[in-house]
């Protein structure tokens, strides 16, 4: 195969198979029909003499000869939209499509408060959103399936960009009437561990609390897969957790009390520091993204956009 046969488009249709497992679905986002697609597919894989995917009822795979292939495919695709970039004179400008991921501790309570903001800014901007768990984001990340991730730091920064939005602090939530409420002051000291509760294995808020209370990954206790869930199982007097600010919140931005039955406290701040337990939010992006002066703008927008309850944290050059 020369290269007179390659297409980019068909390259697009390889990499939207590879990340959705489905050729229905690959097709709508790439604004093809399936029947034109699997075929481009096949014809592509014919000029190749491989397979790229394993074709069964019920899912697709990507071969091992397919993930290589795929890999390249994300380079050569980034490559391309630079050479585009840079002939219309919108280099590094954000422009076309924007795959931006969030965890799934932060996503649900932030979009809603940053969506309207991105849209006036970059109205011709097309927005995909996407939550999971760090380690998983910044796989996708280095792998080009995604193109920033809004996540807490720090993080492994190698070949990525990492600029630093706000403080996000860590309320304790526990059932109405708990014996902290009398307290005239709160410190992670006050906390009972027995009480405490905790997400899932694989969450870095789980990580993040256990250090902020001094202890130790725990083999027992109650675990929660969400924080909606971690939410009702303090509202049943499970017992209590630390809650992001902004997860503390409902949509009409009143305290999420679940009828009633949590109460949320801030903390103090801990000895020799000022601020209270909580984290720091980040966007992050690949170093050779071509557009990074846009994902630049972008995290300046976003810092200037402090949702409420947050602090503004001044990015440190160098660091």
């Amino acid at each position: 195969m020369n290269l007179a046969g390659l297409s980019l488009r068909d390259l697009e249709y390889v990499v939207a198979v590879s990340e959705l497992r489905h050729f229905g679905r690959a097709a709508e986002r790439c604004a093809v029909s399936q029947p034109s697609l699997s075929a481009q597919i096949r014809k592509l894989e014919d000029a190749l003499g491989l397979s790229l995917f394993e074709r069964t009822s019920r899912k697709v795979l990507l071969t091992p000869r397919g993930e290589a292939v795929v890999a390249q495919a994300r380079v050569v695709l980034e490559e391309a939209r630079r050479l585009l970039a840079l002939a219309d004179g919108s280099d590094g400008a954000l422009t076309g499509r924007l795959r931006l991921a969030a965890i799934q501790t932060l996503g649900p309570y932030l979009f809603p408060h940053i969506l309207p903001v991105l849209r006036s800014t970059w109205p011709d901007l097309t927005l995909i959103l996407s939550e999971g768990r760090t380690e998983t984001l910044l796989e996708e990340l280095r792998d080009g399936r995604l193109d920033a991730v809004l996540l807490a730091l720090p993080v492994e920064s190698d070949g990525l960009v990492a600029e630093p939005l706000f403080f996000e602090p860590f309320l304790l939530a526990h059932p109405a009437g708990h014996r902290l409420c009398a307290a005239p002051g709160l410190s992670l000291n006050d906390l009972d561990p027995a009480e405490l509760l905790l997400l899932e294995e694989g969450h870095c808020l789980r990580d993040r609390a256990l250090a902020a209370c001094g202890l130790s990954a725990r083999g027992g206790g109650v675990h929660a897969t969400g924080l909606e869930t971690l939410r009702h199982m303090v509202a049943a007097g499970a017992g209590c957790t630390l809650m992001p600010v902004l997860a503390s919140k409902g949509e009409d931005g009143r305290p999420a009390t679940v009828g009633g039955l949590v109460e949320y406290r801030p903390f103090d701040g801990t000895s020799g520091k000022s601020r209270p337990p909580g984290r720091i939010v980040g966007l992050v992006w690949r170093v050779s993204d071509p557009r990074d002066r846009g994902l630049r703008d972008l995290a300046a927008l976003l810092h200037r956009t402090l949702p409420p309850g947050t602090e503004s944290v001044i990015p440190q050059r160098g660091e």
